[in-house]
Formats: structure tokens, C-alpha cells, sequence
């Protein structure tokens, strides 16, 4: 299936503009489940329904609304949203460049891939390379999907990467915590960076899944064959008492070295009809 694209334009350098498109680099997986009825199991419908009138209305009946006190509104039109689009809507202006890892990930929102359109080789890879020799990334404005981006390209394995990020007004600042004014000694800290060493590994992102997922998976398949549901144990961990015994511990019998970073993921039939199991 051909990669969906969600925004077309250019990306200007100076002088220099090349067209590109943006398609999706990632998305959460999970088990999807409909709504259902549960008497019949047949499918819910989300209906549109109008309060003044009591009665149900179609889709196209509804518009946006601003309110701006008790019932009281401003509609906006999609129209006049389109009339108003900012010039980033179809070009990425490359506003400055900044140091490699410079930007705290806090403030990356979605990533995506950077594909060069048409004639775009020569420029695209002149821009890639420059940014890979120099260790910048590039720091543009982009608009789509109803808002103004500010966004970070960088290079990755020969390609360009993009991430949407979100504005200092969109971190929740005041749930940020601070590390406890607590003293440790000298040998903890030596403990304790001694087991992160031995906990170093390179990131292979294969060797992760999602236990989760593969748990709600296991748990279709029991259902659908009939077999008694297989409950999950969960870890009791008592409070650590004495740190540095329980460093000391965890040096010793290597805990941590190999630790389960997913579960198998068995595979889910497709139950047909709507025969209920389980």
C-alpha cells in the first residue's frame, strides 16, 4: 500500500526551494475494538443530534462555532479557514539551524518523512549532506492540518526526517517535578552507577513489543476458543529500607542484565459472524 500523503509543498533554503511531500513515519498500534449493542452485539452509531430541536440531524447541518459567551457564537465556514492559510501552508521557510540534539525531545509532537517530489534529487541531497557534515538540524514553520507548526528537520540514514513540535504554551511546566533534596553517599553512587553499566546496551527497537497489545491478543484467542482467561500476576514490590544493600543485591545476582523488554505476540483469529465467545 503506497505511503498516504498528508502535506505537499517546497522546502526553501535562501535562495534555493525544493518540492517535497510529508508522509506519516509512525503510529500507535493497539487492538481495535467496535461498540456494540449488548444485547444483539450488532454495531453502534454515533448519531448527530441537535438539543434546541431534540431530533437527529445529517452531517452536512453542522458547523464550527466560537463561543463566546453562554450561547452565543461566532460560525467560521472551512472556506474561510482556507482563505486565511498562512504562506507556510505550501512552502516550509527554513528559519535557522540549529545544534544536533540541541532541542529537548519533550517538545517533539509527531515525525515524519521527508520525501523530495519531482526534480528535487540534486537539492534534497545537497540540503541532506550540508546538514549531516555541519551536525545542524533546520528549524521551519509549516502549517497544515488547521494550525502553524513549528517543526525540525534533520537528517536520518540518507534521508530526511521532520518532527512537528509543540509550542512552550503546550508543555504542562507545573506537573514538572524536581529531584528530592536527599543526600547519598559517595559508595551509593557508586552502586548505582556501577549497575547502569552493567545494564548498557545498544537501542534496538526490534526487541521491544508491546506486552499489552500481545496480552489483549492472547486474550481474543482464549475467547474465541473457549479456553479459561489466563490472568496476568502482578509484580508486589516492597519499599527499598536499605539502598545500598538492595544496590549491593542487584550487582550481585546481575538484575537488570537481561530484562524482558516485550512478550511473544501470538496471533488473533478473526472470529466470524456475531456469535458471542467467551
Amino acid at each position: 500500500m503506497a505511503a498516504s500523503t498528508v502535506w505537499k509543498g517546497y522546502i526553501s533554503f535562501g535562495l534555493v526551494s525544493f518540492p517535497v511531500r510529508l508522509t506519516s513515519a509512525a503510529r500507535a498500534e493497539r487492538v481495535r475494538f467496535h461498540m456494540l449493542h449488548r444485547k444483539d452485539l450488532s454495531r453502534v452509531k454515533e448519531v448527530w443530534f441537535c438539543a434546541e430541536e431534540d431530533k437527529r440531524i445529517e452531517r452536512t447541518d453542522v458547523v464550527k462555532g466560537y463561543e463566546l459567551d453562554n450561547g452565543n457564537y461566532i460560525v467560521v465556514e472551512d472556506e474561510e479557514l482556507k482563505k486565511i492559510a498562512p504562506p507556510t501552508a505550501t512552502t516550509m521557510e527554513i528559519l535557522q539551524f540549529v545544534s544536533k540534539d540541541e532541542v529537548d525531545p519533550i517538545f517533539f509532537e509527531s515525525s515524519y518523512y521527508v520525501t523530495g517530489e519531482g526534480k528535487a534529487a540534486k537539492p534534497y541531497a545537497l540540503f541532506t549532506a550540508a546538514l549531516e557534515e555541519t551536525n545542524q538540524d533546520a528549524v521551519a514553520k509549516l502549517a497544515m492540518h488547521n494550525r502553524e507548526h513549528v517543526v525540525l528537520i534533520r537528517p536520518s540514514e540518507g534521508g530526511l526526517i521532520l518532527h512537528t513540535l509543540f509550542y512552550p504554551d503546550e508543555l504542562h511546566q507545573t506537573n514538572r517535578s524536581e529531584t528530592p533534596k536527599s543526600k547519598y553517599t559517595a559508595r551509593e553512587l557508586e552502586l548505582a552507577k556501577g549497575l547502569i553499566k552493567q545494564m548498557k546496551a545498544p537501542f534496538q527497537s526490534q526487541e521491544f513489543t508491546d506486552g499489552y497489545r500481545a496480552n489483549v491478543e492472547r486474550l481474543l484467542l482464549e475467547k474465541q476458543k473457549g479456553r479459561k482467561i489466563t490472568s496476568i500476576r502482578q509484580p508486589r514490590k516492597a519499599p527499598v529500607i536499605d539502598l545500598m544493600d538492595a544496590l549491593r543485591r542487584s550487582l550481585k545476582s546481575g538484575a537488570g542484565k537481561v530484562a524482558a523488554k516485550g512478550h511473544a505476540k501470538p496471533a488473533a483469529h478473526k472470529a466470524s459472524g456475531r456469535r458471542k465467545a467467551g
